[in-house]
């Protein structure tokens, strides 16, 4: 009963000439935060930056360079082999990662991961190129 009225206010209405009183419905202060953070952003829980390695299942060691700024935005570098390539975009969002790497010979590398309670990150890889090649990837590093 105490929700109901902690849930419920009482609004003066005035009309013809009449007073009477009606049941206001409030939001409750939970549910409205939680309304505005499903639209927000979650907050990083971890820091990316750093160099790092991405092991991949198909084979290619990719070295990363990153920064990462207070809102989980990610910026940098990356290379394999002889190619380099540029963060072209990303960012950590709570426990999860995501960036695009743009390489110098002109492939595109989405790269979607997600912190472990090993504190290690690991995911997939595709080619936006080429949509069919695609790979599972991990790092050693914890986060």
């Amino acid at each position: 009963m105490r929700a109901n009225l902690a849930a419920t206010a009482l609004a003066v209405v005035v009309g013809a000439g009449v007073l009477a009183l009606a049941p206001v419905t409030l939001a409750a202060p939970a549910a409205a935060a939680a309304a505005a953070s499903a639209t927000a952003q979650a907050a990083p829980a971890f820091n990316a930056s750093g160099v790092w390695q991405i092991f991949q299942s198909n084979g290619p060691t990719v070295t990363i360079n990153l920064t990462q700024d207070g809102s989980g935005r990610l910026f940098g570098s990356a290379s394999f082999g002889g190619t380099v390539g540029t963060i072209e975009q990303g960012a950590v969002d709570g426990t999860g990662i995501s960036f695009v790497i743009g390489w110098s010979d002109g492939a595109q590398g989405r790269y979607t991961g997600w912190l472990g309670a090993d504190r290690h990150l690991s995911g997939t890889t595709v080619n936006l190129n080429n949509p069919s090649q695609q790979a599972n990837w991990f790092t050693t590093r914890t986060f």
